[in-house]
């Protein structure tokens, strides 16, 4: 059961009969003005159940998505493993290890920024459930010390078949890494993952904060030592999740994790001595996602400038800072013509068209921390453009939110469940079938194509917080279930927005105490 105190509207001097008043008297006001105000308690909580329909395994008996039933009960037995558990990352039923671990790392990096007003929202329990769902299917999947089982079922004979989870017929075989078949990019993601859980839990759950951590420091050495990218050792993968830019980027990235979560010198230095033949001060880039991750590591390393131990390494980390701050730049459309992120006529980012909103996510996210590191070092940022404030950088990351909750041209809210208008026919295998808990006959892998896949009527089941692929360029979206590129939802779209959710609701709610106590003082007078 929640906490009561799910909104935490902070503290006055004024009387408590005063403030409660007042607080009566918001609530009305929040109810009346419902309808242009953005609910962003009510997003954060959404956008954790959608981890909850991407579950795959044995589901627990405190499952809230009660449509979901068990699915993948068998995963890793042809190879002697258990590998049951873990996330389906979008609207099939495979699970690819690159995608699921960024997941996790995003997931673990709000709740250590934001974990304050995650609690204060009353969804912290919620949030370490995600969390923990994930790197409890890790620590089994990294079954030695130099392997770590990649990916199980495989994406060609899945995508053959329109099933629910809970009737699977595909094969789930699964793949792994290892010293013959190296692939430092997924150990380097997944060490990320677990080390920055490892903070996450360290208070809550000191035992497992350990466990993690071990795993983390094992997967970093293995991904290091032997070196390669994971989808040269895993060929089914490369349809789907392939490598692009190479496994330096999650290497330094592992290695900064490591850091925070250790503060052994050694990952710093390691951060430090491979900055430019690995690309981190090298590389200008314009995306975070689950397979580029320098934009996070360049504003993750940034941060260590406002700590006094890091003096000796002033030169190098301001290099990150000035790739960190190419990225910011880029997204406030403020470097110079051409090194500009795009942007819809209504203005939301636009990367690419295939789940463009994913990029959306993570940028809003790195604004949102980027923001923060202003705000506490009092700084502004010194764009091409011109200087900008913290303010200004979080302000363009909550219209990228806001966009997403509906502050569009089509009113429409991307984040499924969330407001009176969003996509109703998700291309999601479970979501689009009736429910295994209404209806327990079997569903063959073509009959879902047959009966499901075509019908112009809603999903029977809401896949509630998910955030879909999104619109075109032009601000375009079609609620079709073959539309995949903007109708599949994904893990990592969802992730990053938890802790900014969380952020911005805490400003909300802490300017309406400020509204509120200025009403109240001036009735005083």
């Amino acid at each position: 059961m929640e906490p009561q105190n799910k909104h935490h509207f902070g503290t006055s001097n004024i009387p408590i009969l005063a403030h409660h008043c007042c607080l009566i008297s918001l609530f009305f006001f929040t109810i009346f003005t419902n309808t242009q105000a953005l609910d962003y308690a009510d997003a954060l909580s959404k956008s954790l159940l959608y981890f909850e329909a991407q579950r795959s395994g044995r589901i627990p008996y405190n499952q809230r998505v009660a449509w979901r039933d068990h699915s993948g009960l068998t995963d890793g037995l042809e190879e002697g493993v258990d590998l049951v558990g873990g996330y389906y990352d979008a609207g099939d039923h495979v699970k690819f290890g690159l995608p699921m671990a960024f997941t996790i790392t995003m997931l673990s990096w709000g709740a250590i920024e934001y974990r304050q007003q995650i609690e204060e929202a009353g969804e912290l329990e919620h949030t370490l459930e995600a969390i923990k769902w994930g790197t409890d299917y890790f620590i089994k999947a990294h079954t030695s010390p130099n392997v770590l089982w990649a990916e199980v079922g495989d994406g060609d004979t899945d995508h053959y078949c329109w099933q629910r989870p809970e009737d699977m017929t595909t094969s789930r075989r699964a793949f792994k890494i290892d010293e013959n078949h190296p692939g430092s990019d997924l150990a380097g993601e997944t060490a990320a993952a677990m080390a920055a859980a490892s903070i996450v839990f360290r208070k809550t759950n000191p035992h497992y904060s350990h466990l993690l951590l071990h795993h983390a420091l094992e997967l970093f050495e293995f991904g290091d030592k032997y070196r390669g990218n994971y989808d040269a050792s895993v060929g089914v993968v490369k349809s789907y999740y392939a490598s692009v830019s190479g496994y330096m980027d999650e290497l330094l990235w592992a290695a900064t994790w490591l850091y925070k979560a250790t503060d052994n010198k050694e990952y710093l230095e390691y951060v430090i001595s491979n900055a430019q033949n690995f690309g981190g001060t090298g590389w200008s880039i314009s995306e975070f996602s689950w397979d580029v991750k320098y934009a996070g590591l360049q504003v993750m390393v940034s941060k260590f400038l406002s700590e006094e131990k890091h003096k000796k390494h002033r030169n190098v980390l301001e290099q990150y800072r000035s790739k960190a701050e190419y990225y910011i730049c880029s997204c406030l459309n403020k470097n110079k013509d051409g090194d500009n992120l795009e942007r819809t006529p209504a203005g939301l980012l636009y990367v690419r068209q295939w789940n463009n909103m994913q990029y959306v996510s993570t940028a809003s996210f790195l604004l949102s921390i980027y923001s923060d590191f202003l705000r506490n070092t009092n700084q502004k940022l010194n764009c091409h453009g011109g200087t900008v404030d913290h303010e200004e950088i979080l302000n363009f990351a909550k219209s990228q939110v806001d966009y997403i909750l509906g502050s569009n041209p089509r009113n429409m809210s991307y984040l499924v469940g969330y407001g009176p208008n969003y996509p109703k026919r998700v291309h999601h295998r479970g979501a689009s079938i009736v429910s295994y808990k209404k209806n327990k006959g079997f569903i063959g892998c073509t009959q879902g194509y047959d009966n499901w896949y075509g019908s112009q009527e809603p999903n029977p089941n809401v896949l509630v917080g998910a955030l879909v692929g999104g619109p075109d360029g032009q601000d375009n979206f079609e609620d079709r279930r073959n539309n995949y590129m903007q109708t599949e939802a994904c893990t990592y779209n969802t992730a990053p927005l938890v802790g900014v959710f969380a952020k911005l609701l805490h400003i909300e709610n802490l300017k309406l105490v400020r509204d509120c106590d200025s009403l109240l003082v001036a009735s005083f007078k």
